[in-house]
């Protein structure tokens, strides 16, 4: 049987369809249907790790989306840290927001943001989905931990403006999420719908704190976050809450709303907590709806036939009158004014590049605690890599730890992996008696994240330490136990810039420069 080919509508209501669309597709050259729906009136084009190889391709490939339209907004997921797209095959050359604000500098904060946005635009991308601007309240949070600067509202919310500012000074438009906050949650959105208890009042004075000074800096964009506050809307998550987004984020401040009037992103509408309740089609139509102005899609879904079934989903509902022509009109008018202001901006043109300036920020983030003298390694190392599973928006793609770095200043190093699954099959006793054999009579390095929230890891770390006091620990997820080791350095993120940091104080000698 031929292939169903879908007539090509190009009126109006269809254009504004397309244009709230953010797909993502597979490959690092551009597709020739995603090429067609960009004549068409798609406005926006989303990458993720998957479209990167490296600078000069990422250059190639914007250069020819953007050949189709001029003013098509690119976005990627570029937080720096545990979370990159330009660099994810290697690790980031920037800490994470959880380094930067253990530093406390708003001004590194944005000397830092500055020169991420002015990479990214040098690539040609114009929008990022970034700063998280979440309180981290919850510290068993299993998706944002180290994605935010902190668990005190008001130095969140200074890192966040600081932030907006730096990389908007770059000509990149900022995107700030998850609001109105997913801190304080021990669910992760991407599997399953997380429920916040917290009253109104908690919302205003923690969660909304950083969103506010996000908007007061000129965030160009918001993005929305796929959970349940019962204190806002007892029925519908965020993303499809009238109430989140066409009222309190859109309400004035004078009612106590926070006066946005740029671009609502949602998340990734085919995360669960959205599509497993509502499917994709009508989700994207409820969020439409309830105030969203774009739709991120493309994290898992990066096909023409998913803009199809979404182009056609919003043009059936207005036809139906489910959704109003004008609330798809309005939402694609602030796409297209997005798009306008990254064509028009020229504030990232003659930036001066700040290089070392990321490991300068991780230098500075790493802290350093010890039980009593600690001598540098001068010989190959054993780095027992404890290595939890990775959430998805970090993705298992990037290399982290410390290991590559170690490796370069002390050749012969070598690593041993240990999962959650190794430490079951084998047990604790045996999965440490292995450390042990492998190391073979060298200093032990243990690399660990989150241990808080990984009851067979810590009980592994106790073990290692009992058998090897000497064992140097280095943390870089959110430091929540004491120290314990030789020597403890928390990095507060486990970008590849925390573990030359940690690195450099291991050895006691600087890791050979290489453009960070």
């Amino acid at each position: 049987m031929a292939p169903l080919v879908r007539a090509v509508p190009t009126d109006t209501l269809t254009r504004d369809a397309l244009t709230v669309l953010q797909p993502g597709f597979t490959g690092t050259t551009a597709p020739d249907w995603l090429l067609r729906r960009i004549g068409e009136g798609l406005t926006s084009v989303g990458l993720f790790g998957r479209n990167v190889a490296d600078p000069a391709q990422l250059t190639a490939l914007t250069a020819r989306l953007r050949a189709e339209r001029a003013d098509l907004l690119i976005a990627v997921d570029e937080e720096g840290g545990d979370v990159t797209r330009l660099e994810v095959r290697g690790g980031s050359s920037f800490p994470g927001n959880h380094a930067l604000g253990a530093v406390d500098d708003t001004a590194l904060t944005r000397d830092v943001a500055r020169e991420l946005g002015r990479r990214l635009a040098e690539c040609g991308i114009t929008l990022n989905w970034a700063p998280c601007a979440d309180v981290n309240s919850d510290p068993d949070n299993p998706v944002i931990g180290v994605r935010s600067f902190g668990d005190d509202p008001q130095l969140v919310a200074r890192h966040t403006a600081a932030y907006v500012e730096g990389l908007q000074s770059a000509g990149v438009a900022a995107c700030t999420k998850h609001f109105p906050g997913h801190g304080d949650t021990a669910v992760d959105s991407h599997h399953d719908l997380p429920r916040i208890t917290a009253g109104l009042t908690t919302l205003q004075e923690r969660e909304l704190v950083p969103f506010r000074a996000a908007v007061a800096a000129g965030t160009r964009a918001v993005m929305s976050a796929h959970i349940l506050l019962p204190a806002l809307d007892a029925d519908r998550p965020a993303t499809l809450s009238p109430a989140a987004l066409g009222g309190l984020l859109r309400a004035p401040v004078d009612r106590g709303g926070l006066g946005f009037d740029g671009l609502i992103i949602t998340d990734g509408m085919e995360m669960r907590a959205v599509s497993a309740a509502y499917g994709l089609e009508r989700g994207s139509v409820l969020a439409v709806a309830a105030g969203a102005d774009a739709l991120c899609v493309g994290g898992g879904l990066a096909d023409e036939d998913t803009v199809l079934r979404l182009r056609d989903a919003l043009v059936r509902a207005v036809r139906a009158g489910e959704l109003p022509e004008a609330r798809l009109a309005d939402a694609a008018a602030r796409v297209r004014a997005l798009a306008r202001w990254t064509r028009g901006t020229d504030a990232g043109e003659g930036s001066a590049p700040a290089p070392g300036i990321g490991l300068t920020a991780a230098r500075r983030a790493l802290r350093r605690t010890a039980d009593g003298p600690f001598a540098p390694l001068t010989t190959p190392a054993c780095v027992a890599a404890f290595t939890p599973l990775a959430n998805i928006a970090v993705g298992d793609e990037t290399p982290w730890g410390v290991a590559a770095e170690l490796a370069r200043l002390l050749p012969g190093t070598g690593t041993v992996t240990c999962t959650a699954q190794s430490a079951a099959a084998a047990g604790i006793p045996a999965l440490v008696d292995g450390l042990l054999t492998a190391a073979a009579g060298r200093r032990l390095v243990a690399v660990v994240r989150d241990v808080h929230r990984h009851p067979w890891m810590a009980e592994a770390l106790d073990a290692l330490l009992a058998a090897r006091p000497d064992t140097a620990v280095v943390d870089m997820g959110v430091p929540q136990s004491p120290p314990r080791g030789a020597l403890h350095l928390a990095t507060h993120g486990a970008a590849r810039v925390c573990g030359r940091a940690a690195a450099e104080v291991l050895t006691g000698r600087p890791v050979p420069a290489d453009g960070d």
